[in-house]
C-alpha cells in the first residue's frame, strides 16, 4: 500500500484543545446544526500582540487594521474593538458593523471600491478614507461640500511601482493610482484642500513576494517625500495585508504532496484527484505546462514573522532596511492583516451523512478504471457531508489541508481499519459540489454521525462565499472561550464555554461562563 499523503493542519494549543473536546463539539453541532462555524476571539487578541511586538522591535508606531472582509463574525470584531487595534472596512455593511461593534471612527479606515452610500457614511462619521482613484476623491470632496462636513482624513492608494536600477516591477493591480500619475493626483488633492486632509499613502499587492513589496514600500516613502515637498504633512505608509498563514504542521508533507501532484499530472503515478483535476497543471506530450494554482499552505515565515522579515529587508535602491527608512522620517506604519490576524481563530464543523465506496472515482472511463484497479485497489471512500463547498471554502481559496476526524463514538470500540483515502462531497444536488477535489487521507474511516473539523477556516474560508444555495442553511456561528489554558489532561470538555456569535461581548462573556 502506498504511504498516505497526509496534509495535517497546524494546530496550536488553544485550537488543539478545542478539537480534543469531542463531547463539547458534538453538543454544539447537535444543538445548532451542521455546518457550524466556531470562532475563538481570544486567539485574535494574541495574534494582534504578535504584530505589535514586531512594531516595537523596529521602534515603529502606526495602526494595525484588521481586514474585516476576512470574516463576518461579530465576536471577532467586538473582541478586537476591546484592544488598541483598528479595522479596515471594504463595504457599507462592514462599516456599519464596525461602528456598531465598538470602533470609533478614528480607528476605522474605508478601503476598496466604494459606492455613494459607503462613501457618504465614511465621510459623515469621520472615518479615514483610502482613496482608490481621482474620481473617488472628487466624489468624496463633493459630499463634504454638499453637506457641510468636516475635512475627511485620506490616504492615497498607489500602484505600479518601480525602483531605478532594479529589474523588478510590482505586478499590475486594478486598485490604486499608478505611481507615475502621483503628480496629477496631488493636484486634485490641492484643489480639494478644504474638503480633505492628506495623512499618508499606501499600496495593496496581491502577491506573497517580499521583493515586490519592498519595491512598493520604498516607492511609498519616496511618494511621501514628494507630498511634503508640495506642502502637505502626511505621516503614514499603509502596506496593506498579504502576510499569510502557515496552514500545515509539516512542511515535508507539503513538498511530498505537491511533488506527487506533479507526477500525477504527468501520468507517472495514478491520479490523486476527482476526475483528474490538476489544480492548473497539464501534460502536453510529456511536458508539464501551467502553474499550480494553490495557496502555499506551508509558509514557515508568515503573519507577524513575515512583517518582521519584510521590515528587515534593504530598500531596493536606497539600501537601508525598510524599517530604517520609516524611522528616519518619523513615518508611521499601517498594516491591514486579514488572514494572518485570524490565524488559529476558527474551525468549521461538518457532520458525516454517508460513507460509501466508489470505484476508483478519479478515473473517468472503463479502460482507465481497469488500469487503475491493478495499481490502487478497489477504490476510495466517498464521504458525503452535511455541508457544501461554499460553507468550507478552503479549496476555493487554493488551500489544501486535511480535516480532523472527531468521532461520535467513545474510544475503545472496534479497532480502526487504518488509514483510508476518501473524497469529501457536499450536500448540494450538483456534481461540482466537491468539498475536496483531491483524495484526502485520514488515519481511520469516518462513520455517519462523526464530525469532520476543518481547522483554521476563519480567514476567508468560513463565510466569504457562503449562501443559501438550494435553500440549504448557511452555517451558524458560535464564539467559544476557555476558563484557563489547556492542560492536555483530557478535561477540555469542562473548560470550554460558548454563546451565539451575535451575543458575544468581551466585557461580559470572558467574565462569566455563559451557556454550558
Amino acid at each position: 500500500m502506498d504511504v498516505p499523503l497526509y496534509l495535517e493542519p497546524r494546530l496550536e494549543s488553544r485550537l488543539a484543545s478545542l478539537l480534543r473536546a469531542r463531547t463539547f463539539l458534538h453538543t454544539l453541532a447537535g444543538g445548532l446544526g451542521s455546518p457550524l462555524n466556531v470562532v475563538l476571539p481570544d486567539r485574535m487578541a494574541e495574534n494582534l500582540d504578535a504584530f505589535r511586538a514586531v512594531y516595537r522591535r523596529h521602534h515603529l508606531s502606526g495602526g494595525i487594521f484588521f481586514a474585516h472582509k476576512a470574516n463576518r463574525s461579530s465576536a471577532l470584531v467586538r473582541r478586537l474593538a476591546a484592544t488598541e487595534a483598528a479595522v479596515d472596512v471594504a463595504s457599507l455593511g462592514e462599516l456599519q458593523h464596525a461602528l456598531g461593534s465598538g470602533f470609533v471612527p478614528d480607528r476605522v479606515m474605508a478601503t476598496g471600491p466604494k459606492n455613494p452610500e459607503f462613501l457618504w457614511l465614511a465621510a459623515r462619521s469621520g472615518t479615514t478614507v483610502n482613496i482608490d482613484s481621482p474620481v473617488e476623491l472628487d466624489e468624496l470632496a463633493a459630499l463634504v461640500g454638499d453637506y457641510g462636513l468636516p475635512r475627511v482624513r485620506i490616504l492615497l492608494r498607489l500602484s505600479g511601482f518601480c525602483a531605478p536600477g532594479v529589474r523588478l516591477l510590482t505586478r499590475q493591480s486594478r486598485f490604486g493610482t499608478a505611481e507615475a500619475e502621483l503628480d496629477g493626483l496631488l493636484k486634485s488633492v490641492e484643489r480639494h484642500r478644504d474638503a480633505v486632509e492628506l495623512t499618508g499613502v499606501g499600496y495593496h499587492l496581491d502577491t506573497t513576494s517580499p521583493a515586490e513589496k519592498a519595491v512598493a514600500l520604498e516607492g511609498c516613502v519616496k511618494a511621501l517625500d514628494t507630498c511634503r515637498a508640495r506642502g502637505f504633512t502626511p505621516r503614514a505608509v499603509d502596506i496593506g495585508g498579504g502576510f499569510g498563514t502557515d496552514y500545515l504542521a509539516d512542511g515535508a508533507q507539503w513538498q511530498r504532496y505537491t511533488t506527487e501532484l506533479t507526477n500525477a499530472a504527468l501520468g507517472t503515478r495514478p491520479p490523486m484527484t476527482w476526475r483528474r483535476h490538476t489544480y492548473g497543471l497539464r501534460n502536453e506530450n510529456g511536458t508539464l505546462r501551467g502553474a499550480l494554482a494553490l495557496y502555499p499552505a506551508h509558509r514557515p515565515t508568515a503573519g507577524a514573522q513575515y512583517l518582521d522579515a519584510l521590515l528587515s529587508l534593504p530598500a531596493p535602491s536606497l539600501g537601508r532596511p525598510l524599517a530604517t527608512l520609516l524611522l528616519e522620517n518619523l513615518y508611521e506604519l499601517h498594516t491591514e492583516p486579514g488572514r494572518a490576524l485570524v490565524d488559529q481563530c476558527g474551525v468549521t464543523l461538518a457532520r458525516v451523512l454517508e460513507v460509501r465506496r466508489t470505484d476508483t472515482a478519479e478515473r473517468t472511463d472503463t479502460a482507465d478504471r481497469a488500469e487503475a484497479a491493478g495499481r490502487t485497489g478497489p477504490g476510495h471512500l466517498l464521504v458525503r457531508l452535511d455541508a457544501n463547498a461554499d460553507d468550507i471554502g478552503l479549496e476555493e481559496h487554493g488551500v489544501l489541508v486535511d480535516p480532523v476526524l472527531v468521532p461520535r463514538a467513545a474510544p475503545g470500540g472496534a479497532p480502526d481499519a487504518g488509514p483510508v483515502t476518501c473524497f469529501l462531497a457536499g450536500n448540494l444536488c450538483l456534481e461540482a459540489d466537491m468539498i475536496t477535489r483531491r483524495a484526502v487521507h485520514l488515519p481511520s474511516a469516518p462513520r455517519p454521525g462523526d464530525l469532520l473539523a476543518f481547522a483554521n477556516t476563519a480567514g476567508y474560508c468560513m463565510d466569504f462565499s457562503a449562501d443559501e444555495a438550494q435553500q440549504q442553511p448557511v452555517a451558524r456561528k458560535v464564539a467559544v472561550w476557555q476558563d484557563g489554558p489547556a492542560d492536555g489532561t483530557g478535561r477540555e470538555d469542562a473548560s470550554w464555554h460558548w454563546c451565539l456569535d451575535e451575543q458575544y461581548w468581551p466585557h461580559v462573556n470572558r467574565r462569566t461562563k455563559g451557556p454550558a
